[in-house]
C-alpha cells in the first residue's frame, strides 16, 4: 500500500523521516551522480521539504520500498527555481497542477517488465489516485526521454515543456502529464491490480516485517 504523508506527519516518524532521505541520497546523488545534492550524513534534503510537500511512501515487509514527492506549482517548485532551463516559456502552474518529484524505488525492489517495477507503478497508481482525489489532473514531472512514451501507453496526455538537458548522469526533459479516471483504469489494467493503493495513516514500524 502507498501512505501520503505531509511533510510534519513525516517528521514524526523519525524512522520514515530518515528512511525516505536515505533512500533520496542513494538513489539522486549516489547513483544518479547529482553531486549538488550531496551531504556528508548521507541524507538528501532540500528546500522544497515544507509544509505543503506531500510524500508518498510504498512499504513492503517493513522496508521503504519506493517514493515520491509532490509539490504544489502554486508556490516556488523544482522546475521554476531549480531546473528552469528545461521549461520553453511560462511554467503551468494552479491549484490542479503539482509537480511530481524524487520518484525512487529502491534497489532491492526493482522488478518487473521494460523497466517499470511493480513497486514503480504502485507510486504511478498512487499519484494518479491522490490527484483525482484532490480536483488535481495535471503533474509536472522531469524525467527521462524513454519515459514520454511510456506515459503515452499508460493514456496520459504527455507534453514536454522544453527541450533535453544533462543533469548528473541523465538526460532529462520536463514533461506536462494530464490524466482522467480513463488513465487509472489504464495504470491498474497494466498492474493487474484493480483495488485502490492509497491508505489511511501511517505504516508501521520499519524494519518489523509484516505477515503476508
Amino acid at each position: 500500500m502507498l501512505f501520503s504523508l505531509t511533510t510534519q506527519e513525516l517528521m514524526e516518524r523519525p524512522d520514515l523521516w530518515e528512511a525516505v532521505h536515505r533512500l533520496r541520497h542513494r538513489i539522486f546523488v549516489e547513483e544518479m551522480g547529482w553531486a549538488d545534492l550531496d551531504r556528508p550524513d548521507g541524507l538528501e534534503i532540500d528546500q522544497f521539504d515544507h509544509e505543503e510537500a506531500e510524500h508518498h511512501l510504498v512499504i513492503r515487509n517493513g522496508e521503504l520500498a519506493g517514493y515520491q514527492r509532490m509539490l504544489p506549482t502554486t508556490r516556488p517548485h523544482l522546475l521554476t527555481d531549480v531546473l528552469s532551463d528545461l521549461c520553453e516559456g511560462r511554467s503551468p502552474s494552479g491549484p490542479n497542477v503539482w509537480e511530481l518529484t524524487r520518484y525512487a524505488v529502491a534497489p532491492g525492489f526493482r522488478d518487473g517488465k521494460r523497466g517499470v517495477s511493480t513497486v514503480g507503478t504502485e507510486l504511478i497508481a498512487g499519484f494518479v489516485e491522490w490527484g483525482l482525489k484532490r480536483n488535481v489532473n495535471q503533474v509536472i514531472i522531469e524525467f527521462e526521454p524513454m519515459w514520454v512514451l511510456r506515459a503515452l501507453q499508460l493514456h496520459f496526455l504527455a507534453k514536454p515543456l522544453g527541450y533535453q538537458r544533462t543533469y548528473g548522469n541523465q538526460q532529462v526533459v520536463a514533461t506536462l502529464l494530464t490524466f482522467t479516471e480513463h488513465t487509472l483504469e489504464v495504470v491498474r489494467q497494466r498492474r493487474n491490480h484493480f483495488l485502490p493503493v492509497l491508505n489511511r495513516g501511517y505504516p508501521g514500524q520499519l524494519g518489523l516485517r509484516q505477515a503476508s
